[in-house]
């Protein structure tokens, strides 16, 4: 944690020397950023708001401002992840020619990824508003739900750019699950259907608490206290997480080249 509060300005440097290059032949640019998400939202609200569902709310919200807010912090999560987990493979040159931080690696791709999510999110916001959708004070919890993203994806992150370096099989094996893991949470389904036996099974993935965080400060209908068993148990599993993150990455991180 400490590395990445001293290479602060090495990270953002990197992230928008990386963010800059990958549009420079596009006409649009970094435009992009924003138009591919929103394309997938729109295949998504036509495939479930439209066709399976047709057209029906959830609850009292209309199932696109609903699905918005929270396939947009998922969004995030799966190119978060994906793009980090390989992240420290993928810059081989840094690892092995000069001496680098190889735990900001990981964190230049969380915050590249970064400036299109907070785009989307702020048009998120707008579309709520437009719609009659506000939720009021229910939005002061934002950087609460913001902090519990980050957290959970960097300590992740920081694990998986690690045993993705020692076994290469990794990386194909977390994208093979971040496919399957938004049919699992309550992004393009309601939950509330199922029993509660399956709802508790599912809420032990930490990505839940997040998902239905973000929905109800964005549309409003609770607070992250309500609930503080569960809000103990996201700590607990995140806390976890980046513990043995930080350990299997302090461990290895000598022996990266050997591995690459």
């Amino acid at each position: 944690m400490k590395e990445q509060f001293l290479h602060i300005n090495l990270i953002i440097r990197l992230s928008l020397y990386e963010l800059k290059g990958k549009y420079q032949m596009h006409y649009l640019g970094v435009l992009w950023q924003i138009l591919n998400p929103f394309m997938l939202i729109g295949i998504y609200w036509f495939v479930f708001g439209l066709g399976i569902r047709g057209g029906a709310p959830v609850g009292e919200t209309p199932f696109f401002l609903w699905l918005l807010s929270g396939i947009v912090p998922w969004i995030f999560i799966n190119q978060a992840i994906n793009q980090g987990s390989n992240s420290v493979h993928s810059k081989v040159n840094l690892v092995s020619k000069m001496k680098f931080p190889v735990s900001v690696l990981p964190t230049i791709k969380i915050l590249g990824v970064s400036f299109s999510f907070f785009a989307m999110l702020l048009v998120t916001i707008i579309v709520l508003l437009l719609n009659g959708v506000f939720s009021g004070y229910y939005l002061l919890q934002l950087p609460y739900y913001l902090l519990c993203l980050y957290f959970l994806v960097f300590g992740l992150t920081l694990l998986l750019s690690t045993m993705t370096t020692i076994i290469r099989d990794i990386q194909n094996i977390v994208q093979s699950i971040m496919r399957i893991m938004i049919y699992m949470l309550p992004i393009v389904w309601n939950v509330d259907r199922l029993p509660d036996i399956f709802v508790d099974i599912l809420k032990l993935n930490p990505f839940f608490y997040i998902i239905v965080g973000f929905r109800d400060t964005l549309i409003g209908g609770a607070w992250f206290f309500d609930d503080p068993a569960y809000s103990l148990y996201f700590w607990f599993i995140s806390i976890f997480i980046l513990l043995i993150g930080c350990s299997v990455h302090v461990k290895f991180r000598h022996k990266f080249v050997d591995y690459i």
